[in-house]
């Protein structure tokens, strides 16, 4: 009987012993799997920072650009206010230059009764005073003072 106690005992111990090499065995290629894992997730992380890198860069690039266009719009912003306040400046200016030249023309036309003049078609407003103007100033030179 002690033999036999013996022998189940080792018995015992040998299955159990199996059982155990069987489990390392699936926990060594449980870890070689994971090893793999490892590699391919640091490449892949490798590679995000690479991207990020680049993509930083590009940021740089796109603020400095922002930068410069933004002074170059205000520049070119600030140079047609001026502008615009020259023009107004001038148009206001040749207003207030037609308006005196259609009163000296007014003034300059021969207070007796005026000569039937032909029938034309009608004339824009610029140009009627225009032609005054000119009228004005050959009457001008024709008396001897100069316009």
């Amino acid at each position: 009987m002690s033999h036999l106690l013996g022998i189940a005992i080792e018995s015992l111990v040998a299955i159990l012993l199996m059982l155990t090499i069987g489990y390392c065995m699936l926990l060594n290629a449980r870890l070689k799997r994971l090893k793999a894992d490892e590699h391919s997730l640091k490449a892949t992380i490798a590679e995000l920072i690479t991207a990020t890198e680049i993509a930083e860069r590009a940021i740089g690039g796109l603020k400095h650009t922002v930068r410069d266009v933004n002074e170059n719009l205000g520049d070119q912003l600030s140079s047609a206010a001026q502008l615009s306040q020259q023009l107004k400046k001038q148009l206001a200016e040749g207003d207030n230059i037609v308006r005196r030249l259609s009163r000296i023309a007014i003034a300059a036309r021969p207070s007796s009764e005026p000569e039937p003049q032909p029938v034309t078609p009608k004339v824009s407003a610029a140009k009627a005073i225009a032609a005054a103007a000119e009228a004005f100033s050959e009457r001008r030179r024709s008396n001897g003072i100069a316009a």
